[in-house]
């Protein structure tokens, strides 16, 4: 109803962009309608229409402590939003605020309530004498509630909508009326008025051209007109929350702990399921990690509401089911998203019981040393290393008589907090890092004509240094030039940009790299090494032709990999990642285990079958949903235009691309995977050749190969057979070897058991010899033991400097007190060393030979000392 009414009002209606900020470091999730549409307010890329109208998917995580605790708080909703781009302002807002809520929802007007800042009266004159609502419902609010600014940039006011719920959604306080903490008084519209630009001194100045932001939470919306008690009671969300009750075999309102858990399970999924449908993945950081604590405090509380095994992947099902109308993504990567639901469960069902196993460890400690708080640092420990949740930690310990001092918690937090805050990046009112690029008019853009040709005459529109704009780039100058037209490829969908030249009369630019800025520019980045270029000349742009062949090869290539990992390993395979470049190709993407070597020789073997058809490489440019109909695939988090191209290979291959290939397969000549490695939880990392580079690459393997058997003194055919002699030959020399160390071990020692001393009834032999190592005393040490029969053996060696020590006891001895590894601890410090054992056998090193006679004689003390 709410697209319908704005588009009936000359809005164009915008599909949900993506969870994902595109060009945005200033946010981890979109979190409002406003915020992918911030180029068109700021000016950077000129929208589509002035007027656009949207329901965007959104997620804040603020108040994640809160959900489940209260019916309030939710991670996951739908915003509806109208925007104007320098059209319309407040009074049409406004207008179409009130007929919309009235006229085509048909909520009571006398149960409305605007509210507006105080010092607008422009927009109090509109709601009083040209909507008719009596000053006395008109409510006028400061700064904190009804002026909206995110720090330097453009600002306004705003006016609110709020509804009365009725008083039985009430606090029933005397004076009860809109701003008052109790649910009756619900606020569903917000208009933002962005009219002045904050100099980020709190200075305003009137923009030249005002917006319109406005935004309404469909669910809220939804739980007004169903009058029902909260989000969690609308018909859709209704569904999933009765589905978790179903799993949990309980119901709800039926116990408030029960409560909670349920509520917190139903917004969970739901932030999930989207999460992932966008390509997030969780990880340990960023927004990975938002995933990742979502889907972990849903399993847990899984397991407080008693369901058995995992679920999460069946209870996302449902979420899919009630919105792949509105989100078809979720329909296309439901196999995807119940694939990652499940992986990280069952790495949280491992994780809660290492958690519960160091939690077990610290209540012994508590309990050993008479302490019944568990400290912060403790408890943080457990949050942050196991994603253990205080609550949790709380609820273990009470049961068991124990507190936590949650106090040292916060504090914990609070560093991490900050230490976090301090790493963030420093940008612009974008959230992008400022450059001299933002700087140029956005109605500056550039054609792309390199399709089908490397090389155009074109203008040259502007011109820059890495700090400002300038009119002309001379010899020796870095900077960035822009044209009409361009034959060169922006790096962009993995593949990197073109390079070469662009001349004029002698003049040459090198052109280094060229990069896709917003609003459409391409910008050509390198150094003028020859003359002087500047705007307004009409130049020559030339591509160079071998860079671009090799990557248009490579990029021929990656679409030929992902078919066939798809055929090999399973439709889950998503593209996570790629990178073109003349000389190789790097593909990521989504898969759960290390290929094996049989699955590498599948996929490498049904790419050269591809390129051996010699298949005939076409593009078509059609509407983005006719292209996902063909079949074609698509990118999780790519942002696509309306009208898209499809690059199709015979009948094997059909995507979604933009950039540039081979005209037939069989220009590939050839393709060899040279490493597959993963780089993150679930992602995978192939990188490969093509063309010239497998060649090259058997070239190289070859010339390793002679040089191998150049210093094995025989032929490249016959290495393994030489390698296995040798290995053999070593084995049989270093057999020798250990006789003959062992043999010069025992002469060095000579006859010693003329030294064996009796103490307490006990054997003790201590004896020095020189020139064996540690492995050659323990020999010996054996052998010693052998013949005292009972008793404790204790030796010392010098070689190269360094000190050994061994000490062992028979089971006699120890029943008698005799400890080897006490014995050494206690010796080696005259040696300059340390070390340690076991009962009946210890070793240690040691940097002073001076000190072996001492450790030797204090041998005797010690195990004097031992015995009983």
């Amino acid at each position: 109803m709410f697209l319908e009414f704005f588009e009936s009002k000359g809005h164009l209606k915008m599909n949900s962009f993506s969870l994902v900020p595109h060009n945005d470091k200033s946010l981890l999730l979109i979190n409002s309608g406003m915020a992918p549409l911030k180029p068109y307010f700021t000016g950077a890329e000129i929208p589509p229409r002035k007027r656009v109208t949207t329901c965007q998917k959104c997620i804040r995580t603020g108040d994640i402590e809160n959900v489940g605790k209260t019916a309030r708080h939710g991670t996951f909703f739908e915003m509806l939003g109208n925007f104007s781009f320098g059209d319309y302002f407040k009074d049409e807002a406004i207008h179409w605020t009130w007929e919309f809520l009235t006229e085509v929802v048909g909520l009571d007007p006398d149960r409305l309530y605007p509210s507006v800042y105080l010092e607008d009266d422009e927009a109090f004159e509109i709601w009083n004498k040209k909507i008719g609502i009596p000053a006395e419902r008109i409510f006028k609010f400061g700064k904190e509630d009804n002026f909206w600014e995110h720090g330097a940039g453009p600002c306004g006011p705003c006016s609110e909508v709020y509804y009365d719920r009725g008083e039985k959604y009430g606090c029933g306080k005397p004076g009860c009326t809109v701003g008052c903490d109790c649910d009756r008084y619900m606020e569903i519209w917000n208009d933002v008025f962005t009219q002045f630009d904050n100099d980020g001194n709190n200075n305003y100045t009137e923009l030249a051209q005002k917006n319109i932001d406005t935004g309404m939470g469909l669910e809220r919306l939804a739980s007004v007109v169903q009058d029902v008690d909260s989000i969690f009671d609308v018909d859709t969300v209704r569904a999933l929350r009765d589905k978790v009750c179903e799993f949990a075999h309980c119901e709800y309102h039926a116990d408030e702990a029960k409560d909670v858990s349920i509520r917190l399970i139903t917004d969970h999924i739901r932030s999930a399921t989207f999460m992932i449908s966008d390509g997030i993945m969780p990880t340990n950081e960023g927004r990975g990690y938002v995933l990742r604590r979502l889907i972990r405090r849903a399993a847990r509380h899984g397991r407080l509401l008693g369901i058995e095994g995992k679920f999460l992947a069946k209870l996302s099902e449902t979420v899919i089911e009630g919105s792949r109308d509105g989100y078809p993504e979720l329909e296309e990567k439901k196999d995807f998203i119940f694939k990652v639901l499940t992986q990280e469960e069952d790495k949280f069902n491992k994780t809660i019981d290492q958690g519960l196993s160091i939690l077990g460890q610290l209540e012994e400690e508590m309990k050993a040393s008479g302490e019944k708080t568990l400290s912060g640092a403790d408890a943080f420990r457990l949050y942050d290393t196991y994603g253990f949740p205080l609550d949790l930690t709380k609820e273990i310990l009470e049961e068991k008589g124990y507190g936590i001092d949650e106090e040292g918690f916060r504090a914990c937090m609070e560093e991490q907090r900050t230490k976090a805050r301090e790493a963030r990046e420093v940008t612009n009112y974008m959230g992008a890092d400022a450059t001299v690029y933002d700087e140029i008019d956005a109605a500056v853009t550039t054609e792309f004509v390199g399709y089908d040709r490397l090389s155009c005459q074109s203008k040259v529109t502007v011109l820059t240094t890495d700090t400002e704009i300038v009119e002309a780039l001379t010899d020796g100058q870095s900077g960035t030039v822009f044209v009409e037209q361009t034959p060169f490829y922006a790096t962009m969908g993995g593949q990197v940009g073109d390079k070469g030249t662009i001349t004029l009369d002698g003049a040459v630019f090198q052109v280094e790299d060229t990069i896709k800025l917003l609003g459409g520019k391409v910008g050509h980045v390198g150094r003028m090494t020859r003359g002087m270029l500047k705007t307004g000349d009409v130049a020559t742009l030339q591509v160079d032709a071998a860079g671009r062949a090799g990557t248009c090869k490579n990029h021929s290539a990656t679409h030929l990999l992902q078919k066939a990992l798809k055929l090999t390993l399973g439709s889950h395979v998503e593209q996570k990642g790629s990178l073109v470049t003349p000389d190789r190709l790097r593909f990521d993407f989504a898969h759960f285990q290390p290929m094996t070597a049989e699955e590498i020789a599948k996929v490498e073997k049904l790419v050269n079958d591809e390129i051996q058809a010699s298949l005939p490489v076409a593009t078509q440019v059609m509407n983005i949903e006719e292209a996902k109909k063909s079949g074609a695939m698509a990118l999780f988090d790519e942002k696509y235009s309306e009208n898209v191209r499809v690059v199709s290979m015979g009948d094997f291959s059909k995507e979604l691309c933009g950039g540039t290939h081979v005209s037939n397969t069989g220009v590939i000549t050839a393709f060899k995977i040279v490493s597959e490695s993963g780089i993150a939880a679930g992602v995978r990392r192939i990188e490969a050749l093509t063309g010239d580079g497998v060649f090259a690459y058997y070239r190289e393997q070859e010339a390793e190969l002679a040089r191998a058997a150049k210093l094995l003194k025989t032929t490249p055919a016959s290495v393994s057979e030489k390698i296995g002699h040798l290995f053999a030959e070593i084995k049989t020399l270093q057999a020798e070897n250990e006789a003959l160390k062992s043999k010069a071990a025992r002469d060095a020692l000579g006859d010693v058991m003329d030294q064996v001393q009796e103490i307490k009834g006990v054997k003790l032999l201590a004896a020095r010899l020189d020139g064996v190592d540690m492995n050659g005393l323990r020999d010996l040490g054996d052998q010693l033991k052998e013949k005292l029969g009972d008793g404790v053996v204790v030796l010392a060696s010098v070689s190269d400097g360094k000190v050994s020590l061994m000490a062992t006891a028979t089971d006699a001895a120890q029943k008698k007190g005799a400890h080897a590894g006490n014995l050494i601890k206690a010796i080696a410090g005259l040696v300059g060393g340390g070390g340690g054992g076991r009962p009946g056998m210890a070793q240690a090193g040691g940097k002073n030979p001076a000190g072996v006679d001492a450790a030797i004689a204090e041998a005797a003390k010690v195990v004097e000392g031992q015995l009983q």
